[in-house]
């Protein structure tokens, strides 16, 4: 198996380690990554769009599992799709639009790994309707420390434990994953303009339920009576009759397109995303959205994932990378979420990528993030003098309300406010210790936070 030593970091590009990078091609060849990763034990990788230090192991093995990336399966007339866990959302998109099927839950990027959206178990902008990626997962097969492949099933502690547990319970190697049905590859979209946060939460929780996906985009530099203003974006998959008559679209609906710019620069002046460009920036985000426009078309790439157009975006934030910060407060917590919103305003957090977006139940994994309530992501270039004490501030806040910051994201957690965010920690740590007891699966974040 091909092995290099070499610095490995998350999307924030913010805490680089070097590990032994090794890349298995076959289930056998991942069984012997894991038996022969060494005292510093193994964790696997997808496309590495974690932000933080979830698939970082420093001094060990980080197991690139891109190479095991076939589709295996797929089951046109029941809706059902079985793949490698390497296999990331962008090809199942390819092959499983033509046929009708689209992926049940997609997050900001389709360039995730199978696996990665089951360890994180990712959400996206629909899950008040859908729920997280796992709760779509009917069965996977999960190669465990002491050299077994194990077939895992819902309603069991072991997928409980592996949905969400960034990658500490083995490594994922196939899963059989729940299908949605769709008519073209269009969105037909609603867009808003909402004048502050209490504006934005009403209007969320008024009508969110008449939308499969609901998202919010907040300027976060935006003070006074207009903090928290935002562009509400809400849409379903475009049916056939919406599309034109006699157009390409109408020809063709299922034909999947995406654009693609020219990549970021590798080398990006540090101060570029500054408070006044990005403030700039905002304010003309927010004037140029309509007031009010319904049943726009847009493809599913512009819908779910815009930045995905533009290679290595990450790069923006200059050399010292970015924070990705994301934290849910529940239902009830709305004056926690306000509090929060007023002091990134006043802190004059320069933040362009900021989204609200409103969660539905909890997902049944230990560790998975989302809980009945509302979820803010929010991009801060790490450089930004003071930020992590102004973090941790917000993290007791969080802490405080009920509510948790996100593991697949998050670099800088304090490890004692991990059992207050997540009840079942404990209940997690007994099963690792369990099936691992030699702690063969780690990584920077599990030491950090003594998962």
């Amino acid at each position: 198996m091909p092995a290099d030593t070499v610095s490995v970091t998350g999307w924030g590009r913010t805490a680089p380690t070097t590990a032994r990078l090794i890349r298995p091609r076959t289930y056998e060849e991942a069984a012997l990554a894991v038996r022969d990763c060494g005292a510093r034990g193994g964790i696997a990788r997808g496309l590495g769009r974690a932000y933080g230090d979830a698939a970082q192991n420093a001094g060990g093995a980080v197991l690139d599992m891109t190479g095991l990336d076939r589709v295996h399966a797929i089951d046109a007339d029941g809706g059902t799709v079985l793949c490698d866990a390497g296999v990331s959302l962008h090809r199942l998109m390819e092959v499983l639009l033509p046929l009708g099927w689209f992926v049940p839950v997609t997050p900001g990027t389709r360039y995730v790994t199978v696996g990665g959206a089951i360890g994180a178990d990712i959400h996206g902008k629909n899950h008040h309707v859908s729920g997280s990626f796992s709760r779509h997962v009917l069965s996977l097969e999960l190669l465990t420390a002491d050299g077994q492949v194990r077939t895992v099933v819902p309603g069991t502690p072991l997928f409980d434990a592996t949905a969400g547990g960034m990658g500490l319970t083995g490594v994922i190697l196939t899963a059989t994953i729940r299908l949605l049905p769709v008519e073209t590859s269009l969105m037909r979209v609603d867009t808003e303009r909402a004048g502050d946060l209490d504006d934005l939460m009403a209007r969320l929780a008024a009508t969110d339920h008449h939308y499969r996906y609901s998202v919010a985009w907040i300027d976060l530099l935006a003070r006074g009576t207009a903090t928290g203003r935002a562009v509400l974006t809400r849409g379903d998959h475009a049916p056939l009759a919406a599309l034109p008559r006699r157009s390409r679209a109408r020809r063709e609906p299922l034909s999947f397109r995406t654009a693609r710019l020219p990549a970021a620069p590798a080398f990006v002046p540090e101060g570029l995303l500054s408070r006044t460009t990005v403030g700039l920036f905002n304010e003309l985000w927010y004037r140029k959205a309509p007031r009010a426009r319904t049943g726009q078309l847009q493809r599913i790439s512009t819908f779910f994932h815009p930045l995905d157009g533009v290679p290595h975006w990450n790069r923006v934030y200059g050399r010292s990378g970015f924070v990705q910060y994301q934290f849910v407060v529940g239902h009830g917590q709305e004056d926690a979420l306000r509090r929060i919103v007023r002091r990134i305003s006043e802190r004059r957090c320069p933040s362009f990528l900021a989204v609200l977006k409103r969660f539905g139940e909890a997902d049944p994994g230990w560790l998975s993030f989302p809980v009945p309530g509302w979820t803010l992501a929010l991009d801060i270039p790490a450089a930004l003098p003071g930020l992590g004490g102004f973090l941790d501030e917000l993290d007791e806040e969080v802490a405080g309300a009920g509510g948790r910051v996100y593991l697949a994201k998050d670099s800088r957690l304090r490890p004692e406010l991990l059992a207050a965010m997540y009840p079942r920690l404990d209940d997690f740590r007994a099963l690792r210790a369990e099936l691992d007891p030699r702690g063969v699966f780690t990584s920077d974040l599990s030491r950090r936070l003594h998962l």
